[in-house]
């Protein structure tokens, strides 16, 4: 389970837009992110990170976009759980096989 947010969405949205319009004028691009944060009330460190990660959903950065990272953490859900499955039957089927053989030697 995620840890709850610290920040709300909107004000998340909000320093996200005001960071990205100020990096696009080459006159205020340099400290823009250190600046919004200070207005907001946010560390400098979480809005990058936020910027970074929106960029990267954007198409604008490579990297791994939410969406994408979502699935593989429901794929890796899924395999664990499909794994534990999977020895149980094992043991399971080890078992019934064990008590097959000695039910006809008897």
């Amino acid at each position: 389970m995620a840890a709850p947010r610290k920040y709300p969405d909107e004000l998340r949205e909000r320093a996200i837009r005001m960071a990205v319009d100020l990096r696009r004028d080459p006159a205020t691009k340099t400290g823009a992110l250190r600046r919004v944060a200070d207005q907001l009330g946010i560390n400098p460190e979480t809005l990058r990170n936020w910027v970074t990660q929106a960029e990267v959903d954007a198409g604008d950065r490579p990297g791994t976009t939410t969406a994408e990272q979502t699935r593989i953490t429901e794929l890796e859900r899924e395999v664990r759980e499909l794994r534990r499955a999977n020895e149980i039957l094992r043991t399971a089927s080890a078992f019934f096989a064990a008590a097959e053989l000695d039910r006809k030697i008897k």
